[in-house]
């Protein structure tokens, strides 16, 4: 009888428990012209709670980094617009041609081949932080 309570408050313990979002395959396209912005993507997992919304990617190698989206305009044309929050539901990529990371003012110390950190911030404090790959700008994505 003992066992079977404990195994049933495990149970819902477990039920309890929030999974936090997360992000994975994080890397940046370094500019092909230094003192230029660079791209940031990932892929942004949200929680259990299926509300989960990106304010904002930091960097101490940064100045400052804003969260954008590209898209088709008049002509065919792309343009990139600001974007102040991204809703995730389920899982977003920032890839290239869609959603990305714009970093302003790199540091100079980056170089392809190395990592940069970044640090995912939401709504409702969570933060994540994770490595992104950093890649030269003539250099396949990984």
């Amino acid at each position: 009888m003992k066992t079977r309570w404990m195994a049933l408050m495990a149970t819902i313990l477990l039920a309890g428990c929030q999974q936090a979002p997360s992000v994975r395959d994080a890397w940046v396209r370094l500019p092909a012209v230094p003192g230029r912005p660079a791209a940031g993507y990932a892929i942004v997992r949200g929680g259990s709670s299926g509300n989960d919304v990106l304010t904002s990617v930091a960097s101490p190698a940064v100045a400052r980094a804003e969260l954008h989206e590209s898209m088709a305009s008049h002509g065919g044309m792309m343009a990139m617009q600001p974007l102040p929050k991204v809703a995730i539901k389920g899982t977003v990529g920032f890839d290239p041609g869609g959603k990305h990371i714009m970093l302003f003012g790199l540091s100079n110390d980056l170089r392809a081949g190395g990592t940069v950190p970044l640090t995912f911030g939401f709504d409702d404090g969570t933060k994540v932080t994770v490595d992104a790959r950093l890649v030269a700008a003539g250099d396949p994505a990984p």
